[in-house]
């Protein structure tokens, strides 16, 4: 291996993979097979270490939780990418036009080059090195740059890192927000973000001034429909593992609920039946995450008392009565609240909630629900709950969204051949599968010339034999 990266300055690193991405364009595909290996063999071989890692980082952190959330999805998406590259790398043949014929065409796909990852802290393993695998796959260079809010993971990520690759393949940069940002103003071919709407503005901002081509996977309020054909008691559960998934510190998480008007008080019974079933107490559940730092506990209790000082009505769902304990700022094990009597206004209403609470709105038609999704920005993800396919495809052809899971929540992320990404402010471009694979390779156009080609039919001067020619092309396009 080369020099430890850990000990070279940043730009030192992008430099030299900016010229190792130069010198070998041509990427084959058992070298970008190998390296997806090397990065299998990392995830397998230090899959305990890297869940210790995580819930070191959380305080409260089930290694099932990031071994089903964070490993099994990196190990289902590597094994993809690796299955369908022989096919994906190959050179495509299109059809030419009849005026440029009998020249024959096709698209060339090739790396981009060095490719920038800025991953996020509620799931600092899969959103890490997803990006990344793709990014190998596609044969480009790639430099990580984790959350500093998971600092055990993301040492332990640059340790493992370093010892299965070359620096000028794929290394990590640590450090806080200011080195963040200087790490977006590096001259990337293609620059990679996960995080916050707010963050992903700055990051946007820092990477224009090099024109550096981004994907950025934000969040943004994720709705979801519970229509009245709907199995009420089947949805709630599937709403509160949704919702409730890493204590609902998940960018496609379920961020308020739209219930037809009537049905308050059985959702309330069914939503906290799902929670006792799932959770059976919440203080001390190895199961159920906290929430990954002081400032994120203290956002969540300020949200909710924003949100009661206005009117609405809050509903501890506390399985066993804890009482205290269900907010205790300590473990920062927060029990799930539900949130009644919500008003514009509210910051619960307006800000992304990434945490257990859930607002619940009451709607009266299917269009006024439909217009409450309209009138805010395009979420990342929307559920819809119901048996109704008149009623289902309504809202789909009606909303725009980056995502849809139908009668569950979550798992279209969990599908390699659906496009995962945003639109807005939920996000700029997708990835997952095919889709990623070509987010992250250039599609060069090639036009092979016939020794037997017309072109010089369109060269001047002009004349008559131009006027024909374009006469006759008139007639056929």
């Amino acid at each position: 291996m080369t020099q430890n990266p850990l000990s070279l300055p940043m730009h030192a690193l992008f430099d030299a993979q900016y010229q190792a991405s130069r010198a070998q364009i041509d990427v084959p595909l058992a070298l970008r097979r190998d390296r997806l290996r090397r990065l299998r063999r990392l995830i397998d071989g230090n899959s305990q270490a890297l869940c210790d890692a995580v819930e070191a980082d959380f305080g409260v952190r089930s290694r099932n939780l990031t071994e089903v959330a964070d490993l099994f999805l990196l190990r289902s998406l590597i094994s993809h990418l690796n299955k369908h590259l022989p096919r994906w790398i190959k050179p495509i043949k299109v059809a030419t036009p009849v005026y440029l014929k009998p020249a024959t065409a096709y698209i060339q796909r090739q790396p981009l080059g060095v490719v920038g990852v800025i991953s996020p802290w509620n799931y600092p393993v899969q959103l890490a090195l997803a990006p990344a695998a793709t990014a190998l796959a596609a044969g480009n260079r790639v430099m990580l740059k984790p959350s500093e809010l998971t600092p055990r993971t993301a040492e332990l990520m640059a340790s493992l890192v370093h010892e299965a690759f070359d620096a000028d393949e794929f290394c990590v940069i640590q450090g806080d927000a200011a080195l963040a940002a200087r790490f977006a103003g590096l001259p990337f071919d293609h620059l990679f973000f996960t995080g916050s709407t707010a963050i992903g503005r700055k990051v946007a901002a820092e990477a224009a001034a090099n024109l550096t081509p981004m994907t950025l996977e934000l969040g943004g309020k994720s709705p979801c429909i519970i229509d009245k054909s709907c199995d009420l008691d089947d949805a709630a559960v599937k709403i509160a593992h949704g919702k409730l998934l890493n204590a609902g510190q998940t960018c496609i998480a379920p961020d308020y609920v739209l219930l037809p008007r009537g049905q308050e008080a059985k959702f309330e019974k069914a939503f906290a039946a799902a929670v006792k079933r799932l959770f059976p107490r919440i203080a001390g559940n190895p199961d159920y995450a906290s929430l990954q730092n002081e400032r994120h506990f203290a956002r969540m209790q300020a949200m909710l008392a924003d949100a009661q000082a206005q009117g609405a009505r809050l509903k501890v769902i506390d399985p066993q009565g804890e009482g205290p304990a269900s907010a205790d700022p300590v473990s920062r094990q927060m029990a799930p609240v539900l949130v009644f009597d919500t008003a514009s206004g509210m910051r619960v209403m307006e800000e992304e909630i990434f945490g257990p609470i859930l607002p619940v709105l009451s709607y009266g038609t299917l269009d006024e629900a439909i217009g409450i999704i309209n009138a805010r920005p395009r979420p990342l993800a929307l559920y819809w709950f119901g048996t109704s396919t008149a009623a289902r495809d309504k809202v789909l052809n009606r909303t725009v969204s980056g995502g849809v899971t139908v009668n569950d929540t979550l798992m279209h992320i969990a599908h390699e051949n659906l496009p995962f990404g945003g639109i807005g402010e939920s996000g700029w471009g997708a990835y997952h599968g095919h889709t990623g694979f070509l987010r992250l390779t250039h599609e060069k156009g090639v036009l092979v010339q016939s020794r037997l080609g017309a072109g010089s039919l369109f060269y001047p001067p002009y004349g008559v034999r131009f006027e024909q020619v374009i006469a006759m092309l008139k007639r056929v396009l």
